[in-house]
Parts: C-alpha cells; structure tokens; sequence
C-alpha cells in the first residue's frame, strides 16, 4: 500500500475520532497562483495544530509565515496593526479590542476547553473559594485565564477587592519560579506551566474548584482571529488555511496519545508533563456568538471594559468561513 494511501486512512480514521465540530468537507481546490499568510501564534498546548498548519496549507496554495509570541496581548496587538493577518488570541480579545475602539481583528473559532483547576503550593488548604481570602493569589491580569477567575469568584459571590492578588508578568513560566521561591500560595494559570509545577513537585491541582464554570466566560481555552482585511482581502485562502487547521486538529485528536506527542512537539514540553496536558484538554470550536456576548456585557459590568459591546459582537464573530469548510 502507498504512502499517500495509508496517509488518507489514516486522516480517515482521525476524522471519524474527532468532534463532530470538525468532520470536514472535501479538501478545497489549490490556489494558483498561491496567497501567502502571516500567521501569529503562541506556543501554547491548545493551539498546537499550528505547528501542522504550513505543511497542509501549501498543497492548497496557502503559503503560511509563522510568527511566535509569548502572550495573548502581544498577538493581539499585532492584529490590530496588521503586522500579522492571522492570530491565536484569547476568548476575550475580540470584545477588548472593540471596546478600545480597535475594528479590525474579527473572530473566527474557538480552539478547545478544558477544567480550570488553581494550582496550590504543597501545605496550603483550600477547599473552597471563601478560602482564597488572605492566601496570595497569583495571577496574570488582562490574561484569558483572569477573565475566567475573575467571573468565577465573582458569581460566587467572593469579594474580588479583598483578595490578595499578585500580578505576574511575563508569560506563564514566573508562577512556576514564584512557587518555587514561596512568593505565593496558588497560582491561576495555564498549561503547561500547570503541568510544570505540580510535575516539579511544587504544588498540586485543587479539582474541588473549577473555574472554568462561569456562565460569563465558560472553558474556552482560545480563539483564532484574523483581520478583517484578510477576511475580506484573501478569504480563500483564509478557508484553505481553517481547513489546514482543522485537518491537523483531527489527526492530533485521534487519541490523547497522538496529543500529547502534537504538545510536546510545539511546546517543546517534557513528554511526560505534555502528556498530562493531553489528558485533561479537548482540541474543538464550541466557542459561540452568544458566549462572547455574555463575556462582553460581565466585564463591562465587573468594570474591566470601559463599555459595553455585547450588542456589537455579531459584526467581529464570522463563523461563515469555518462552516464553509465542514461537512
């Protein structure tokens, strides 16, 4: 049997194993000539199908540049200057972005989900969230795992302003280093830096408290956006390239095996701790319009956002282009 053959059954096979969300339609025509893409990413486990992406875009005449960032923000930011045309973002981005007047950036779909767990320092109790009061609570704030902490601990009626919040710059690898000085009692992060520190043996995952339960902002992991120039400019070859994404999220969801050597190999993880990270994330587009409504009109409510702009955000979620490429 071939190559190519065994390649297709087994993109088959992953096809029939992953969500229903992303069962694909037939691959599209290549563009000739081919439409090159400037794609912004961070080297965070949810988005690993990017680390595929160029390889499956170019037999669809989609050339793709990758660009790496370390946070969220800073791939926002270059979206809204147009420095890059494709981005992986936070579920919040888009209605931050509107409420500081920044038009440009337009989501396209979720990425995955997952529980969110705080990580505690070995010796420190907390079993509920009354207990975070006088416990120093690591945090990266404007972060998309903020925004989930914040509506959790909000609609759980704990007083946001008495905790005892420490800000964390810099990416995800300060909590892990803060743990380990002792600077803080928890931390409320992300993978793999998670994984990191309860691997190191510097703390571990309070399962009790979710906050990823929040009816404002619920456990969407992340979103890809694009600018609306792209959009509108090079909307082929922006199917082409969601078709690329959502055909290699399909092979690395074949199993959390198959995952946890995708993370690893994006992340640059240990394999053991990326597949710990394999086992509690699901790689689908649940992210809806009506989710990142509720996330606009809470933060404006919590004061987070200057405005409200739920009643916009059905001008800068396009989920067309990801529809088009499904069966």
């Amino acid at each position: 049997m071939s190559n190519r053959i065994l390649a297709g059954c087994a993109l088959a096979i992953a096809l029939a194993a992953a969500p229903a969300q992303a069962q694909l339609a037939a691959a599209p025509a290549p563009l000739n000539p081919p439409v090159k893409l400037t794609v912004g990413a961070v080297k965070v486990p949810h988005v690993a199908p990017f680390s595929r992406v160029a390889d499956l875009a170019r037999p669809l005449g989609v050339e793709v540049e990758m660009v790496n960032f370390v946070r969220y923000a800073d791939v926002r930011t270059a979206l809204a200057s147009g420095s890059i045309e494709v981005g992986s973002i936070g579920p919040a981005d888009v209605p931050i972005a509107v409420s500081q007047n920044l038009r440009g950036i337009v989501g396209l779909f979720g990425v995955g989900v997952s529980a969110k767990h705080p990580i505690v320092r070995n010796g420190v109790t907390l079993n509920s969230w009354e207990e975070l009061y006088g416990k120093r609570v690591a945090i990266a704030p404007g972060s998309a795992v903020w925004f989930q902490f914040a509506a959790t601990v909000t609609e759980a009626n704990i007083n946001y302003g008495r905790l005892n919040i420490v800000n964390i710059q810099g990416g995800g690898q300060p909590f892990v280093q803060a743990m380990q000085r002792g600077d803080i009692d928890l931390f409320i992060g992300w993978e793999p830096f998670e994984s990191m520190a309860i691997q190191q043996g510097l703390g571990t995952r309070q399962t009790a408290l979710d906050y990823s339960k929040s009816k404002a902002v619920g456990a969407e992991l992340g979103m890809v956006g694009a600018t609306r120039a792209a959009i509108e400019n090079k909307r082929e070859a922006l199917r082409r390239l969601v078709y690329a994404y959502l055909q290699a999220q399909a092979e690395m969801s074949a199993s959390k095996e198959a995952l946890g050597n995708a993370i690893a190999a994006w992340t640059g993880l240990d394999a053991q701790v990326a597949r710990a990270v394999a086992n509690d994330m699901t790689l689908e587009q649940s992210l809806t319009l009506a989710q990142i409504q509720a996330q606009a009109k809470e933060f404006h409510r919590l004061g987070v956002l200057q405005r409200d702009v739920s009643g916009e955000m059905a001008q800068f979620f396009d989920e067309s282009i990801i529809m088009s490429v499904r069966r």
